[in-house]
């Protein structure tokens, strides 16, 4: 938690012990109760292997080493930097900035004095660690530079490029002394044997190659992988190699005859590195599946799982001691782990793999969450507990929704079907089976009755809720549907497609009735005016459009959102559309003359799900967002009295009326979440599968936090309110 205490140091007493294991004797000693939280958080039972978490990098983290004496930690990344770190607190120390392109990997010399650094943009740099100056600057490939690292006795450096080739350096001069030729495509890793004798490079080209330092000669090929070969190292004693692949497989070689000696399985996706331990009896390798997995020697068995990443990982190594490994990965964290233990952080009731969805209920008391584990799970609102486990689905599960009445739930798939699931018994009830590619949304028809399910495979179809049957196949669009949804008389079903169209069909009879042309890139969502008269779909181009629905023409473009636009809804008297984009903000828009009334900045990317009844407020997929009048319109809308208090999450904190409140550790961040306006519940769906949700009770706070900040802005020269995020 360090980082976060030195920012704000009162989330020691939030997050710091909301967010510690339930048997943490710093829990356990000091966490009485947080007046502020109704419903606390399920957090593991225990504390896991991971020790720090260092944030700072803005880009992917591509690879990360300790120093010789294991007190610095150096991590190249996307972002341009070199960032040194201390290995026993987690504070960034020193940020070397020089190169002009993404930083693929960064190396210690063995006294540990300097640092080399591989860039695409064609260079490698030495840095002096006691200055954070460029000590040299090694050129001659003429390409992106891969990675770089020393001898044993740091005279000389060996560096690997998309060139094809593997070069020798003399550190004291900066001159190029060796080009190593042989491999057929890019070569992705190079190092020196423990003795300096040898180099093993890695390639492309499915081989291991191992060279002569002395002569620059191949000394022996290496083969047996079936797809490229990513990393290739030596162990300590420099008697075995381990290689990581694409083919998913870590495989060890005996370098003295160049025999394959054990395979290790267990990766489900591409592995892109592998190192030994000090003492040559582990091995870690890392893999786009995201854990990190520690590997026996004498047996080839996994003996350990580091989970905590929530994205790719790139690379891992040991300290010099073994205890420790540092893992970096595209969620731009850098991490430290304890060896000694090798276990979960205790093991969280919910789904196994990301959460894509969670939703509640139309009366709030339940959430269906729907997962990439194949499941959708039903959480009881009130306690924060599973009630529900629904099993059936034979892939991941792209979004649940409830129908009106909330007695089922419908789940689409990317195993083609669309299954509905009865919310007072916990059974299937349904299997919805006729589409040929993955199903990307239902929705219910007003009454309950119908379900219409959009998919890639350029259809929408139409369901029968009573018995399963389908009763229409809605074909037209020329490419994938993203989403349907039904007029508020059930008689109409507006879809929208990557064709850049919006289709409008008859729901009883399926025919269509109308193509509404105009978009310039593939159209998000579509949804109908209160009355049904109108549509008004968003889009990629940046813009909301409407439509006549009884002739089909275009009546309005509403212009001003800085990219794609995701969702829109109207008010209830139809007089106002609401627009929510990846640019961040929402906006407001008078449907009679197509001009902004109102901008509101979120922080984040947004879905709009409803204006309240009065419309004054607005539902969205991160909470309420409070309406102020516009200063050029008159005055014409009530400000509203009733509300004090809006919740919001973003990537790092929980919010209220934009401000910050609650920091989220990072294995608690959300991929997805939802909110419970009324009863200020909040869902937090994580990549790893965990569903959390957490209760406010704003009564608690101080009354600076329960008004929202306004700010004036200018849209062509005219002021108008906002919230200030």
């Amino acid at each position: 938690m360090r980082s976060i205490i030195e920012m704000a140091p009162l989330q020691v007493y939030y997050s710091g012990l909301l967010f510690t294991p339930e048997s943490s004797l710093i829990r356990v000693r000091y966490f009485k109760n947080i007046p502020l939280i109704t419903m606390e958080p399920k957090v593991a039972d225990m504390w896991g292997s991971l020790i720090q978490t260092l944030e700072g990098h803005t880009g992917w983290a591509n690879s990360a080493v300790f120093s010789p004496n294991g007190k610095l930690v150096a991590s190249a990344s996307d972002d341009t930097t070199v960032r040194l770190w201390d290995a026993s607190t987690g504070k960034q120390c020193t940020v070397l900035e020089g190169h002009t392109w993404d930083v693929n990997s960064a190396e210690f010399s063995p006294n540990g004095k300097l640092v080399a650094s591989a860039s695409w943009d064609h260079r490698v740099i030495l840095w002096d660690i006691s200055t954070g100056k460029q000590y040299g600057v090694l050129e001659g490939h003429i390409s992106g530079v891969r990675s770089a690292v020393f001898s044993s006795d740091g005279k000389l450096v060996v560096s690997v490029s998309r060139d094809g080739t593997v070069r020798l350096w003399d550190t004291s001069t900066g001159k190029q002394c060796g080009v190593l030729e042989g491999h057929t495509d890019d070569v992705n890793s190079a190092v020196f044997s423990p003795d300096g004798k040898l180099v093993v490079s890695a390639s492309q080209d499915k081989t291991v190659r191992l060279w002569d330092t002395s002569t620059g000669k191949q000394s022996g090929v290496l083969e047996g992988h079936t797809s490229s070969v990513n990393s290739a190292v030596f162990s300590p004693d420099g008697k075995l190699v381990a290689s990581a692949s694409d083919d998913k497989t870590v495989r060890l070689w005996y370098t003295p005859t160049g025999k394959q000696y054990g395979v290790l399985e267990g990766h489900t996706d591409v592995v892109k590195s592998a190192v030994f331990s000090p003492d040559g009896k582990l091995v870690a390798s890392v893999s786009w599946d995201e854990p990190v997995r520690l590997w026996d020697i004498s047996t080839g068995k996994q003996c350990g799982v580091l989970e905590g990443h929530t994205d790719a990982v790139s690379s891992a190594v040991f300290s010099p001691d073994g205890k420790l490994v540092v893992s970096v990965s595209w969620d731009r964290t850098v991490r430290l782990w304890d060896t000694s233990t090798g276990k979960q952080c205790g093991v969280l009731e919910g789904h196994t793999d990301r959460v894509n969805s969670a939703v509640f209920s139309p009366d709030g008391k339940l959430v269906a969450s729907a997962s990439e584990d194949k499941t959708v799970r039903l959480w009881d609102t009130s306690i924060g507990k599973q009630c529900g486990l629904w099993e059936g689905h034979t892939s991941l599960v792209n979004s649940p929704v409830f129908s009106p009445d909330g007695k089922l739930v419908a789940s689409a798939s990317s195993d083609y079907t669309v299954r509905l699931w009865d919310t007072s018994t916990g059974t299937q009830c349904g299997v919805l089976r006729g589409h040929t590619s993955r199903v990307n949304s239902a929705v219910f028809s007003p009454d309950g009755k119908l379900v219409a399910s959009a998919s890639r495979d350029k259809t929408v179809r139409l369901w029968d809720t009573s018995t399963g049957k389908q009763c229409g196949v809605l074909e037209g669009h020329t490419d994938d549907v993203n989403s349907a949804a039904f007029s508020p008389d059930g008689k109409l079903v507006a879809s929208a497609s990557w064709d850049k169209t919006v289709r409008l069909w008859d729901s009883l009879t399926g025919k269509q009735c109308g193509v509404l042309t105009g978009h310039t890139n593939w159209v998000h969502s579509a949804v109908f005016s209160p009355d049904g008269n109108i549509v008004a779909s968003t889009s990629a181009d940046k813009t909301v459009r409407l439509w006549d629905t009884s002739t089909g023409k275009q009546c309005g473009v509403l212009e001003g959102h800085t990219d794609r636009v995701n969702s829109a809804v109207f008010s209830p008297d139809g007089k106002l559309v609401a627009s929510a984009s990846a640019d961040k903000t929402v906006r407001l828009w008078d449907t009679r003359n197509k001009t902004t009334i109102e901008i509101i900045e979120t922080h984040d990317t947004i879905k709009i799900t409803k204006f309240s009844n009065g419309g004054r407020y607005l539902h969205t997929s991160h909470g309420i967002l409070q309406l102020k009048p516009s200063l050029h319109s008159g005055g014409n809308r009530e400000l509203p009295h009733t509300l004090t208090h809006s919740l919001d999450v973003t990537d790092q904190w929980i919010t209220c009326n934009m401000k910050k409140l609650l920091w989220l550790p990072v294995e608690y961040r959300p991929y997805c979440s939802a909110v419970n306006d009324t009863a200020n519940i909040l869902v937090i769906g994580t990549a790893h599968g965990r569903v959390i949700f957490i209760s406010f009770d704003f009564t608690a706070l101080p009354t600076a936090y329960l008004q929202p900040s306004v700010q004036v802005a200018v849209i062509e020269g005219k002021g108008f309110l906002g919230l200030d995020c």
